[in-house]
């Protein structure tokens, strides 16, 4: 993947995705045609949309806004990317929203795994006497509490919340991978054991339900 930079003639367009090439015409704010640039527009020669780069900042690019936290994790349900995504583009402008944000994921996530989702902490205790990993407990509980601190003012340190804000979107898809995806794998590996040998283990669990009777 080739990061958009300034004067670039080709990387992948921050809209689409795509490595594609890119025009760029430079816009002089003041009426006088003989004074530099203040702002460059690249256009993306795939989807045809534009960013713009600001002299001032010393042509970085100013929109769309980079996004550079986490993709969703491919097994995570469809019902929760419309806010993973949200809070992934919303972080670089306010991470504490994010931090909200992925807190809701959360909730949502709960309520997949077949919890009530009114009262998250009530949830993962539910979870947790199901047998829930003390590991993914404590990843929970981290979002949990940091997506509630974020929306009341000094809970967390400004000179924090940026970074703890990336580490939420990882801490989210692993909470998917073992939520989900572990036991993704291992049904599809159990579903292809030979007939026989699922058929022994059906009636191994057979006489063991007899047994406790």
């Amino acid at each position: 993947m080739v990061e958009p930079e300034f004067n670039l003639a080709a990387f992948n367009c921050p809209h689409c995705g795509a490595y594609a090439q890119m025009h760029w015409q430079g816009v002089s704010l003041y009426s006088n045609s003989e004074h530099e640039p203040d702002i460059n527009i690249s256009t993306c020669h795939v989807c045809d949309k534009l960013a713009l780069w600001d002299y001032a900042t010393g042509w970085k690019m100013v929109y769309p806004q980079k996004v550079t936290s986490s993709l969703p994790h491919p097994d995570m349900p469809e019902v929760l990317k419309k806010d993973f995504e949200e809070a992934r583009q919303v972080a670089p402008i306010s991470p504490r929203a994010a931090c909200a944000l992925l807190r809701l994921v959360i909730q949502k996530l709960l309520i997949e795994l077949g919890e009530k989702g009114k009262n998250i902490d009530n949830d993962i205790q539910s979870l947790v006497d199901k047998g829930l990993s003390p590991r993914i407990q404590r990843a929970l509980d981290v979002v949990r509490v940091t997506g509630n601190n974020a929306v009341h003012p000094g809970e967390l340190d400004e000179k924090d919340i940026q970074t703890v804000s990336s580490s939420l979107f990882g801490l989210v898809n692993l909470i998917i991978d073992s939520a989900i995806s572990t036991d993704k794998k291992l049904n599809a590996m159990y579903e292809n054991l030979p007939k026989g040998a699922l058929e022994g283990i059906a009636n191994r669990e057979s006489k063991s339900e007899k047994a406790k009777k």
